[in-house]
């Protein structure tokens, strides 16, 4: 499996977006992403951020990003604005998951999101072992300090989908750089979801 900027699910996001299409990067850091993708697929690249040194790196870097609250930013835009909306590594993050989903499914015509699998069998062994906030290489704070708020499974997430009639088009797991295609709420580390609406 290879990797683009150290991360696996970059890699995968990059297979999943097509070429020449407009794509919103929410919480995207300082903008590796959509470099690449703005590079490798000559997208029409667009991002929020709220950190302000991680916005002037990813500005630094030639694509478009402001300065702003993921969580309202997607507000800001008319419906079907975007081909691509993608929130990688940040859903656990926010304060109103259900919120930002839908918002993201109403500016964008697909949603692609990555999540660290809190259902994994080293989280279970972890808190089973120690009967406290488990610490790993997917969880590496303390539970004080973790800007993690949202600890969710890949069922969980799926649930959601179903509850809300979304379409799953693309499901992908990963165990470290392998692909987990057997039981992936246990054995995935990372998922990631391509996700439009049914209507």
């Amino acid at each position: 499996m290879r990797e683009v900027y150290g991360r696996r699910d970059f890699a995968i996001i990059g297979e999943l977006v097509e070429p020449e299409t407009r794509v919103l990067d929410l919480g995207c850091g300082e903008g590796e992403l959509l470099a690449w993708l703005k590079e490798h697929k000559d997208v029409d690249a667009r991002g929020v951020e709220l950190t302000g040194t991680r916005v002037q790196k990813a500005i630094a870097r030639g694509v478009s990003v402001y300065q702003g609250d993921l969580e309202s930013a997607v507000e800001d835009y008319p419906d079907r604005a975007f081909d691509y909306v993608i929130l990688s590594q940040t859903l656990q993050e926010v304060r109103d998951p259900l919120r930002v989903m839908r918002g993201m499914l109403r500016v964008g015509r697909r949603a692609i999101v990555a999540f660290p699998n809190f259902g994994h069998y080293t989280v279970r062994l972890s808190m089973l072992r120690s009967g406290r906030a488990p610490q790993n290489d997917l969880f590496p704070y303390d539970w004080w300090d973790s800007p993690n708020i949202h600890f969710f499974t890949v069922l969980d997430f799926e649930a959601l989908a179903r509850k809300e009639r979304w379409h799953v088009e693309r499901r992908i797991f990963l165990h470290g750089q392998r692909k987990v295609t057997f039981l992936p709420n246990l054995l995935a580390e990372i998922a990631v979801f391509l996700v439009g609406t049914s209507a």
